[in-house]
């Protein structure tokens, strides 16, 4: 499962690559969203590779993100309450283990597919160069869990 951080803004952008970052619903910066790996997102990543990074995310961070930041509509608050009623699962950390391993997912679950986290803490390391180059851009693999923590 990838999580899917937006970078960098819509100024200057093809309009092919806007159209793919709307469909990964990444709308604005410091938007995630977690996809699972199929080779249709494979190739939507590659595409808008300059704008974005993504890597595996793990479990841990994941619960993490889905607790912290996952919103039902109305930017409400998930709650454990809501879980109950709402879903098979007894809490938000069950629900966030389900997602994780696919069993269901956050549509079927009643929360926003997208997370709205804060920009990094110490920032990023450089909007336009790739991971590999040291910057932010591109794919990380499990170093997402760390800039996801530092945004969380």
């Amino acid at each position: 499962m990838y999580a899917i951080i937006r970078i960098r803004g819509r100024t200057g952008i093809k309009k092919n690559i806007a159209d793919t970052l709307d469909m990964l619903n990444l709308t604005r910066i410091s938007h995630a969203v977690v996809i699972p790996e199929t080779p249709s997102y494979k190739g939507m990543l590659q595409k808008a590779k300059d704008y974005i990074t993504w890597g595996e995310v793990s479990e841990d961070t994941f619960k993490l993100l889905v607790s912290e930041r996952g919103r039902l509509p109305g930017n409400k608050r998930v709650t454990d309450e809501y879980v109950k009623e709402n879903t098979d699962y007894d809490s938000v950390e069950a629900l966030a283990v389900a997602i994780y391993n696919e069993e269901t997912t956050l549509k079927d679950s009643g929360l926003k597919p997208l997370f709205r986290l804060n920009p990094p803490r110490k920032g990023y390391e450089n909007t336009k160069k790739t991971f590999v180059e040291g910057g932010s851009l591109g794919y990380r693999s499990e170093e997402i869990n760390e800039l996801l923590e530092k945004m969380i």
